[in-house]
Protein backbone atom coordinates (compact mmCIF):
# COMPACT_ATOMS: atom_id res chain seq x y z
CA UNK A 1 0.00 0.00 0.00
CA UNK A 2 1.46 3.44 -1.11
CA UNK A 3 -0.75 6.61 0.35
CA UNK A 4 0.95 9.59 -1.26
CA UNK A 5 0.68 13.08 0.86
CA UNK A 6 0.63 16.28 -0.25
CA UNK A 7 0.63 19.67 1.17
CA UNK A 8 0.62 23.38 0.26
CA UNK A 9 -0.01 23.51 -3.31
CA UNK A 10 -1.53 27.08 -3.30
CA UNK A 11 -1.98 27.31 -6.89
CA UNK A 12 0.82 25.76 -8.57
CA UNK A 13 -0.26 23.82 -11.29
CA UNK A 14 3.11 23.11 -12.88
CA UNK A 15 4.51 21.89 -9.65
CA UNK A 16 1.05 19.85 -9.13
CA UNK A 17 1.71 18.21 -12.86
CA UNK A 18 5.17 17.15 -11.95
CA UNK A 19 4.01 15.47 -8.39
CA UNK A 20 1.27 13.80 -10.01
CA UNK A 21 3.58 12.47 -13.10
CA UNK A 22 6.01 10.78 -10.56
CA UNK A 23 3.40 9.23 -8.38
CA UNK A 24 1.67 7.67 -11.59
CA UNK A 25 4.95 6.26 -11.89
CA UNK A 26 5.60 4.74 -8.43
CA UNK A 27 2.10 3.58 -8.68
CA UNK A 28 0.61 5.33 -5.40
CA UNK A 29 -2.69 3.78 -4.18
CA UNK A 30 -4.15 6.94 -2.59
CA UNK A 31 -3.46 10.53 -2.24
CA UNK A 32 -4.40 13.05 0.23
CA UNK A 33 -4.16 16.59 0.01
CA UNK A 34 -3.70 18.46 3.50
CA UNK A 35 -4.87 21.76 2.42
CA UNK A 36 -3.94 24.92 0.97
CA UNK A 37 -4.45 23.68 -2.31
CA UNK A 38 -5.61 27.22 -3.35
CA UNK A 39 -4.66 31.08 -3.46
CA UNK A 40 -0.36 32.58 -3.74
CA UNK A 41 0.10 30.84 -7.18
CA UNK A 42 -1.75 31.77 -10.70
CA UNK A 43 -3.93 28.06 -11.11
CA UNK A 44 -6.10 27.31 -8.44
CA UNK A 45 -8.77 26.07 -10.91
CA UNK A 46 -6.59 24.40 -12.87
CA UNK A 47 -5.08 22.47 -9.18
CA UNK A 48 -8.73 21.66 -8.31
CA UNK A 49 -9.43 20.60 -11.34
CA UNK A 50 -6.38 17.91 -11.28
CA UNK A 51 -7.35 17.08 -7.45
CA UNK A 52 -10.90 16.47 -8.04
CA UNK A 53 -10.32 14.42 -11.08
CA UNK A 54 -7.71 12.11 -9.68
CA UNK A 55 -9.92 11.42 -7.01
CA UNK A 56 -7.93 13.20 -4.32
CA UNK A 57 -8.85 13.13 -0.64
CA UNK A 58 -8.49 16.87 0.53
CA UNK A 59 -9.04 18.78 4.02
CA UNK A 60 -8.83 22.76 4.12
CA UNK A 61 -6.21 24.89 4.97
CA UNK A 62 -5.94 28.54 6.49
CA UNK A 63 -5.53 30.14 2.97
CA UNK A 64 -8.69 27.69 1.70
CA UNK A 65 -10.90 28.95 4.41
CA UNK A 66 -9.81 32.76 4.13
CA UNK A 67 -11.16 32.59 0.61
CA UNK A 68 -14.17 30.74 1.33
CA UNK A 69 -15.05 33.62 4.12
CA UNK A 70 -14.74 35.67 1.63
CA UNK A 71 -16.79 34.17 -0.58
CA UNK A 72 -19.38 33.44 1.71
CA UNK A 73 -19.57 36.90 3.16
CA UNK A 74 -18.40 35.93 6.72
CA UNK A 75 -15.40 38.06 7.08
CA UNK A 76 -11.53 37.67 6.89
CA UNK A 77 -9.32 37.07 9.54
CA UNK A 78 -7.89 40.43 11.05
CA UNK A 79 -4.03 38.36 10.61
CA UNK A 80 -4.37 37.94 7.45
CA UNK A 81 -5.33 41.53 6.52
CA UNK A 82 -1.66 41.86 4.21
CA UNK A 83 -3.29 38.95 2.35
CA UNK A 84 -6.60 40.37 1.89
CA UNK A 85 -6.56 41.81 -1.60
CA UNK A 86 -4.55 39.03 -3.22
CA UNK A 87 -7.21 36.46 -1.28
CA UNK A 88 -10.09 38.63 -2.66
CA UNK A 89 -8.74 38.47 -6.41
CA UNK A 90 -8.83 34.61 -5.51
CA UNK A 91 -12.13 34.63 -4.60
CA UNK A 92 -13.44 36.69 -7.86
CA UNK A 93 -11.46 34.09 -10.05
CA UNK A 94 -12.18 31.06 -8.40
CA UNK A 95 -14.71 28.83 -10.37
CA UNK A 96 -18.47 28.62 -8.39
CA UNK A 97 -18.40 24.86 -8.59
CA UNK A 98 -14.73 24.19 -7.26
CA UNK A 99 -15.48 26.70 -4.54
CA UNK A 100 -18.55 24.23 -3.60
CA UNK A 101 -15.99 21.12 -3.96
CA UNK A 102 -14.05 23.22 -0.84
CA UNK A 103 -16.96 24.34 1.00
CA UNK A 104 -17.73 20.66 1.54
CA UNK A 105 -14.42 19.84 2.70
CA UNK A 106 -13.64 18.64 6.11
CA UNK A 107 -10.69 19.68 8.01
CA UNK A 108 -9.34 16.52 9.22
CA UNK A 109 -9.19 13.15 7.32
CA UNK A 110 -8.17 9.75 9.41
CA UNK A 111 -7.71 6.11 8.17
CA UNK A 112 -6.62 3.04 9.58
CA UNK A 113 -3.87 1.00 7.25
CA UNK A 114 -2.60 -2.44 7.85
CA UNK A 115 -3.03 -1.43 11.78
CA UNK A 116 -1.42 1.90 11.38
CA UNK A 117 -3.80 4.98 12.51
CA UNK A 118 -3.05 7.87 9.93
CA UNK A 119 -4.32 11.37 10.57
CA UNK A 120 -4.01 14.40 8.39
CA UNK A 121 -4.89 17.60 9.71
CA UNK A 122 -3.78 20.89 7.85
CA UNK A 123 -2.08 22.01 10.89
CA UNK A 124 -2.69 21.50 14.79
CA UNK A 125 -6.35 23.18 16.03
CA UNK A 126 -6.64 23.45 19.92
CA UNK A 127 -9.91 21.09 20.49
CA UNK A 128 -11.50 24.19 21.83
CA UNK A 129 -11.26 25.83 18.49
CA UNK A 130 -11.79 22.43 16.04
CA UNK A 131 -15.16 23.86 15.36
CA UNK A 132 -14.57 27.96 14.97
CA UNK A 133 -14.52 29.49 11.61
CA UNK A 134 -11.33 30.84 10.29
CA UNK A 135 -12.21 34.59 11.47
CA UNK A 136 -11.70 33.30 14.98
CA UNK A 137 -7.90 32.34 13.87
CA UNK A 138 -8.34 28.12 14.56
CA UNK A 139 -4.92 26.96 13.62
CA UNK A 140 -1.80 27.17 15.98
CA UNK A 141 0.91 29.93 15.47
CA UNK A 142 3.77 28.23 13.71
CA UNK A 143 6.52 26.70 15.32
CA UNK A 144 9.92 25.71 14.72
CA UNK A 145 9.97 21.78 13.71
CA UNK A 146 12.06 20.24 16.37
CA UNK A 147 10.58 16.65 18.11
CA UNK A 148 9.86 18.00 21.27
CA UNK A 149 7.37 21.29 19.54
CA UNK A 150 5.60 18.41 17.09
CA UNK A 151 5.12 16.22 20.43
CA UNK A 152 3.55 19.78 22.10
CA UNK A 153 1.57 20.17 19.36
CA UNK A 154 0.65 16.51 18.20
CA UNK A 155 0.80 14.25 20.90
CA UNK A 156 -2.48 14.05 22.14
CA UNK A 157 -3.69 13.07 18.91
CA UNK A 158 -4.93 9.00 18.97
CA UNK A 159 -2.90 8.49 15.86
CA UNK A 160 0.15 6.45 14.87
CA UNK A 161 0.75 8.92 12.26
CA UNK A 162 0.33 12.69 12.04
CA UNK A 163 0.78 14.34 8.67
CA UNK A 164 0.18 17.87 8.14
CA UNK A 165 1.43 21.01 6.41
CA UNK A 166 1.12 25.10 6.78
CA UNK A 167 4.98 25.27 8.20
CA UNK A 168 6.34 24.71 4.32
CA UNK A 169 9.84 23.33 5.26
CA UNK A 170 9.64 18.85 5.49
CA UNK A 171 9.47 17.77 8.98
CA UNK A 172 10.19 14.24 9.82
CA UNK A 173 10.27 12.87 12.94
CA UNK A 174 9.15 10.22 15.65
CA UNK A 175 9.39 9.18 19.05
CA UNK A 176 8.25 5.74 20.64
CA UNK A 177 4.89 5.86 19.78
CA UNK A 178 4.19 8.28 16.61
CA UNK A 179 5.26 9.56 13.87
CA UNK A 180 4.86 13.19 12.36
CA UNK A 181 5.54 13.84 8.81
CA UNK A 182 4.95 17.16 6.92
CA UNK A 183 6.16 16.43 3.77
CA UNK A 184 7.15 20.38 2.69
CA UNK A 185 5.01 22.72 0.70
CA UNK A 186 4.49 20.94 -2.49
CA UNK A 187 4.09 24.75 -4.52
CA UNK A 188 6.42 27.09 -2.46
CA UNK A 189 9.93 27.25 -2.34
CA UNK A 190 12.79 29.20 -3.16
CA UNK A 191 14.14 26.06 -5.25
CA UNK A 192 12.37 24.48 -8.48
CA UNK A 193 11.41 21.60 -6.21
CA UNK A 194 7.98 20.23 -5.72
CA UNK A 195 8.05 18.29 -2.33
CA UNK A 196 5.55 15.41 -1.36
CA UNK A 197 5.72 12.23 0.27
CA UNK A 198 4.97 8.72 0.63
CA UNK A 199 3.81 6.33 3.32
CA UNK A 200 4.46 2.90 2.51
CA UNK A 201 3.16 -0.74 3.62
CA UNK A 202 5.35 -3.67 2.66
CA UNK A 203 6.47 -7.10 3.62
CA UNK A 204 9.40 -5.16 5.45
CA UNK A 205 6.93 -2.66 7.31
CA UNK A 206 6.09 0.84 7.77
CA UNK A 207 8.13 3.57 6.24
CA UNK A 208 8.19 7.64 5.85
CA UNK A 209 9.57 8.40 1.87
CA UNK A 210 9.54 12.12 1.59
CA UNK A 211 10.29 12.96 -2.34
CA UNK A 212 10.81 15.93 -4.20
CA UNK A 213 10.95 16.61 -7.96
CA UNK A 214 11.89 18.77 -10.60
CA UNK A 215 9.42 21.49 -12.02
CA UNK A 216 9.32 24.05 -14.52
CA UNK A 217 9.22 27.01 -12.58
CA UNK A 218 9.93 29.80 -15.36
CA UNK A 219 6.81 28.68 -16.60
CA UNK A 220 5.06 28.96 -12.99
CA UNK A 221 6.67 32.27 -12.61
CA UNK A 222 5.85 33.48 -15.95
CA UNK A 223 2.14 32.56 -15.16
CA UNK A 224 2.28 34.77 -12.31
CA UNK A 225 3.09 38.09 -14.52
CA UNK A 226 0.69 36.95 -17.08
CA UNK A 227 -2.04 36.67 -15.07
CA UNK A 228 -1.65 39.92 -12.54
CA UNK A 229 -1.43 38.28 -9.79
CA UNK A 230 -2.01 40.83 -6.71
CA UNK A 231 0.46 41.22 -4.41
CA UNK A 232 2.88 38.55 -6.36
CA UNK A 233 6.04 41.03 -6.07
CA UNK A 234 5.76 40.40 -1.77
CA UNK A 235 5.70 36.69 -2.48
CA UNK A 236 8.29 36.32 -4.72
CA UNK A 237 10.50 37.89 -2.23
CA UNK A 238 9.02 36.35 0.87
CA UNK A 239 8.38 32.65 -0.69
CA UNK A 240 9.53 32.09 -4.33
Amino acid sequence: MKLAMLTDIHGNVQALDAVLAELDRQQVDEIWSLGDMIAMGPDSNEVMARLLDRGVHMITGNHDEAVLSLMAGTGHPDSYAHTRPHHEWVARTLRPDYADALFKLPRTIERVVEGTRVYGIHYHIPSEKRDVPITEEPFHDIVEATLSNMQSLYGSYEADVICFGHHHPEHVFHDDTKHYFNSGALGVARDDLARYGILEWDETGFAIHPQSVRYDKRAFLEAMERNDVPQRDVMFRLFY
